[in-house]
């Protein structure tokens, strides 16, 4: 897996990881802040952005096993990590295998119920089929705040504060993944979901937008109970995927539990 975007930061190394059918650059909101505090990897997994998919199945095990690599081609016996969605999946489970300092998952994936499981597949699945038909007009259609709604809508609840170059990268990436059917497919199987929560020992932060769409906040309580460490941020007013929506609290509840210099920075936490 390639390591597509590093920056060289002061501090401890932490490595921020995307959902499924994203990109790293759906962190370029926060990196600046960030990397003021960190030396920041933000990586595109396998089959996704610029990366090259992995040999194999890209079950959710085997994206763990790409970052746990590029970790240690990085030289990084352990690191701070933050994940959303499906990332937030990838980092509980690199956790429970000692990999982490501190771990803030952005509403992470994983713990639904059969029910929650379709009501999210459903709109994962439309969103993607439409995307190849998106893709082509993605720049015209980014510039406008009306255009960045209707290809955001689900994950952002202001996706009119995406970048517009930004969000064309986005869209075109989230249609052209060739891992994307094939994870989400295999998640189906089930549904699969985390394993090994209950070693982790790590400082583990839960941070839930209350205006996702995609995994509604209630299953933040599930993580709370079943990750020995946990505990919840609740991000007011908040979506999906939150970098863009609110850059400076999506940033602050990171650095609260990352960096010692980041608390006395930003003050209180979320």
């Amino acid at each position: 897996m390639q390591l597509e975007q590093r920056r060289a930061g002061a501090g401890e190394p932490l490595v921020l990881i995307h959902g499924i059918g994203s990109c790293w650059q759906v962190w370029t909101p926060v990196l600046d802040t960030l990397e003021s505090h960190h030396d920041v990897l933000a990586i595109d997994l396998p089959g996704y952005g610029r990366s090259p998919p992995a040999d194999g199945e890209p079950t959710v095990p085997a994206l763990v096993d790409a970052v746990e690599r590029a970790m240690d081609q990085a030289g990084l016996g352990t690191a701070h990590l933050a994940g959303n969605s499906m990332g937030g999946w990838i980092a509980a489970e690199l956790a429970a295998r000692g990999r982490a300092r501190t771990v803030v998952a952005l509403s992470p994936a994983g713990l639904w119920t059969p029910g929650e499981w379709r009501y999210s597949r459903a709109i994962l699945r439309a969103t993607h089929a439409v995307a190849p038909l998106v893709s082509p007009a993605a720049g015209l259609l980014a510039r406008a705040a009306v255009g960045r709604r209707l290809m955001f809508w689900h994950v952002c609840a202001r996706p009119d504060r995406i970048h517009p170059a930004s969000a064309a990268y986005q869209a075109r990436a989230y249609a052209s993944s060739p891992s994307f059917l094939r994870t989400l497919a295999w998640i189906g199987d089930g549904p699969r979901m985390p394993q090994g929560l209950d070693r982790i020992d790590c400082p583990f932060r839960v941070a839930w937008g209350t205006r996702d769409l995609l995994l509604p906040f209630r299953q933040a309580r599930r993580w709370e109970r079943l990750v020995p460490t946990a505990e919840l941020a609740r991000l007011e007013g908040l979506g999906h995927v939150p970098m863009s929506d609110d850059p400076e609290l999506t940033a602050r509840t990171i650095l609260a539990l990352s960096s010692s210099r980041g608390r006395e920075a930003v003050g209180a936490t979320a």
